[in-house]
C-alpha cells in the first residue's frame, strides 16, 4: 500500500475555502468537533467488526482519530489510508498516529471526488465527511471504485436540523439580527443538513452504484462548549449560524453584543453542573454495499 501517491489537482473553490477559511475555525475548536461530537462515531465503531488484515478507507477523516481507531482493528497486517482535503488537520493526524506507534497507517492529503483510486479496499469509513461533497454522487462513485466488488460503505451523516438544536437553534436566533447569506456566500459545500432526507440520499447511492443501502439512527448528546461563552463562540464561528455570521461582516460585530446575549439565554438551560453545554442530536449511520459483480 505505499505506493500511493498523492495527487492532488488544483484545489476547487470549496477545498480552498476548507483550507483559507475553515480550517482555523476547526482547529480553534478541536476540542467539541472531536470529543463533543465523539459520540456518533463510537456507537457505530464500537458495532462494526473488522477482520484483521481488512484495507479501509476513511474519507474526510480530519484530525485522524476515526482512522487510528480503525487502525487497531484491523491490526498490523491491515491498512488505513486517511484522507482529507486540509492538510493542516492531516499534521496532527500523522503526529498522533506517530504517538500511537502505528505503521499501518497514511494520510494525504486529497479531493476525494477526484482522487484516482482503484478498487483495492475492504471498506469506505466517514464520520461527518459526506454531507460537504461538492457533488454528492460524483465522490460515491469515485469511492465505490474505492471499494473491492462486495465492498462495504458505512458513512456518518446529521438529520435534520429540527432533531439537532444544536445547530439549527442558534441560526434561528442569529437570524433574529442578522440577513440570510446571499447567493455569492463562500461555502463548505452542501452544508451538515444535506444529507438528512433518506429517499434522496439512498437514490444517490444507487445512481453510484451501490445496493444493500440502510439507515440506523442514533441518537445522543453532544457538548458543544465547555461554558456557555465557549458555545458561543463555537457556533458564531462554524456551523449555519457561523456562517450567517460570517457573511454579514462588519454588521455582524456591530450587532454581537446582542447576538451573543441572544445566544446565552438559549444556550444556558443546557448548560451541566460541570457548566459544559450538553445539547441532544441525531444522526444516521449509512451502510451500503458494492456489488460483487461490480
Amino acid at each position: 500500500m505505499n505506493e500511493i501517491a498523492a495527487t492532488l489537482t488544483e484545489p476547487t473553490e470549496y477545498v480552498q475555502f476548507w483550507n483559507d477559511t475553515l480550517a482555523d475555525k476547526f482547529d480553534r475548536f478541536h476540542h467539541i468537533l472531536m470529543e463533543g461530537l465523539s459520540y456518533h462515531s463510537r456507537i457505530p465503531l464500537e458495532k462494526l467488526t473488522v477482520a484483521p488484515g481488512s484495507r479501509i478507507l476513511d474519507v474526510g477523516c480530519g484530525w485522524g482519530d476515526t482512522a487510528i481507531q480503525l487502525a487497531h482493528k484491523t491490526g498490523p497486517e491491515g491498512f488505513v489510508l486517511g484522507v482529507d482535503c486540509v492538510e493542516q488537520f492531516l499534521t496532527r493526524a500523522r503526529d498522533e498516529a506517530r504517538k500511537a506507534g502505528l505503521e499501518n497507517i497514511r494520510f494525504i492529503t486529497e479531493d476525494v471526488e477526484r482522487y484516482p483510486f482503484d478498487g483495492r479496499f475492504d471498506l469506505c469509513f466517514s464520520r461527518f465527511g459526506m454531507m460537504f461533497f461538492e457533488n454528492p454522487v460524483r465522490a460515491m462513485k469515485n469511492i465505490r471504485r474505492a471499494l473491492r466488488p462486495g465492498g462495504e460503505l458505512m458513512f456518518i451523516v446529521w438529520r435534520s436540523s429540527e432533531y439537532n438544536p444544536w445547530l439549527g437553534m442558534a441560526k434561528e436566533v442569529v437570524l433574529r439580527f442578522l440577513p440570510e447569506p446571499g447567493e455569492g456566500a463562500r461555502s463548505c459545500g452542501p452544508g451538515p443538513f444535506s444529507m438528512a432526507n433518506t429517499e434522496v440520499v439512498s437514490q444517490q447511492l444507487e445512481i453510484a452504484g451501490f445496493q444493500d443501502v440502510n439507515f440506523e439512527q442514533v441518537d445522543g448528546p453532544v457538548t458543544v462548549g465547555d461554558s456557555v461563552q465557549d458555545a458561543i463562540n463555537f457556533q458564531l464561528a462554524i456551523g449555519p449560524a457561523g456562517e450567517v455570521f460570517r457573511e454579514a461582516g462588519e454588521l455582524a460585530e456591530q450587532q454581537r453584543p446582542e447576538i451573543e446575549e441572544a445566544l446565552r439565554q438559549a444556550l444556558t438551560p443546557y448548560q451541566d453542573n460541570a457548566g459544559q453545554i450538553v445539547m441532544p442530536s441525531s444522526s444516521w449511520c449509512i451502510t451500503a454495499r458494492n456489488p460483487e459483480n461490480a
